[in-house]
């Protein structure tokens, strides 16, 4: 019965997935690009709430596991022609070897969940600002590195020849298996007691609970998810380093914290939210139809508003959009005469 309880903490953000990709079929192919814009965001912010949400600990690098993943599948999958006339100085091995879109996603996730687990053996034993400034850290190398190291990265270029595979159908798909991870994470013991960790760190050291272990553990997943949907967005728009830093950690963090990093249901809302009005007022620049109004809005609108849009919400409601909070079935109340009967047989 607590199981049957406890399903719609998984239902509801699928349901929210499917509800957004059935949106995206049915607008123009124009809008459509958003919404698959707004799919692939939901995937990488879910891989930040399943570390930042159940430890708590601020990490301002995942968006470096999403760059490497990015990287990875846009190498594997470029043809060879291209990668030689635009890459010129890439190891043989990367410059000859290509595979396809299934498996270019997988190595992503591969990648990322490997660089996590490096980078988490000595970060994990930080805490508060220090673990922040050590995360934001690895953001700034890896962006260095894949900027301007020609050997291994697509320096300044952009990855403009990666096919573009990223369709509505698979963006949802890679949502749900996002969600899914997290979802069932979570409820493992390893979720409890990271979230344990979380709520009262000396109770729980004094419980047995290795705090370095369970945050490790849930920074690597959370490297391979945000790997995952690194491959997901190379493979939707051409993309170049630049794009994979510090406006996309702020924007993919805002959008957890806004929605309520507590709890799954909290990160997909945020990201549907905050990144579908971005994307009206980005589209409405230049141009969009509401209800038969010709609405227009000067550059800079989208950023304006979202900005406006993020300090009310924070300010009236701390915790997030949803609180913190997931979705279950109520609890079924016992009669009265049920419970005094009860009490009668004790």
């Amino acid at each position: 019965m607590n199981q049957l309880r406890r399903l719609p903490e998984l239902l509801g953000p699928a349901l929210l997935i499917l509800a957004t990709a059935w949106l995206g079929l049915e607008v123009s192919s124009y809008l459509e690009a958003y919404f698959l814009d707004t799919l692939v965001k939901v995937a990488i912010v879910v891989a930040l709430y399943l570390f930042i949400g159940n430890s708590g600990v601020l990490s301002f690098g995942q968006i470096s596991f999403v760059a490497l993943g990015a990287w990875t599948a846009g190498l594997l999958t470029m043809p060879e022609s291209q990668k030689r006339l635009e890459m010129p100085g890439l190891w043989h091995f990367l410059l000859t070897t290509n595979v396809g879109n299934a498996a270019s996603l997988a190595l992503a996730a591969v990648v990322g969940g490997i660089a996590a687990l490096v980078v988490g053996l000595p970060l994990m034993r930080l805490s508060g600002l220090a673990a922040g400034i050590a995360t934001f850290s690895v953001l700034e190398i890896t962006n260095n590195v894949l900027t301007f190291d020609g050997k291994i990265g697509p320096g300044v270029n952009n990855f403009s020849s990666v096919p573009a595979t990223t369709g509505i159908w698979q963006a949802a798909v890679a949502c749900l298996i996002c969600i899914a991870v997290a979802y069932v994470y979570q409820r493992t013991r390893f979720g409890r007691m990271l979230r344990a960790t979380r709520e009262d760190p000396a109770a729980a050291a004094a419980a047995g609970i290795s705090i370095n272990r369970q945050r490790l553990l849930a920074f690597t997943l959370s490297g391979a998810l945000a790997g995952f949907a690194g491959g997901l967005y190379v493979h939707l728009q051409p993309l170049a380093s630049g794009g994979l830093y510090l406006d996309l950690t702020f924007i993919t963090l805002a959008m957890l914290v806004v929605g309520g990093s507590g709890s799954l249901l909290g990160a997909v809302v945020g990201a549907l939210a905050l990144n579908g009005i971005f994307s009206f007022f980005s589209a409405a620049t230049n141009t969009v139809v509401v209800f038969g109004w010709h609405l227009k809005v000067p550059s800079g609108t989208a950023e304006i508003v979202l900005g406006v849009l993020m300090a009310v919400v924070l300010i009236l409601r701390p915790s997030g959009i949803t609180g913190g909070r997931e979705l279950f079935l109520p609890r079924r109340r016992r009669p009265v005469a049920d419970l005094e009967k009860a009490r009668a047989t004790t």
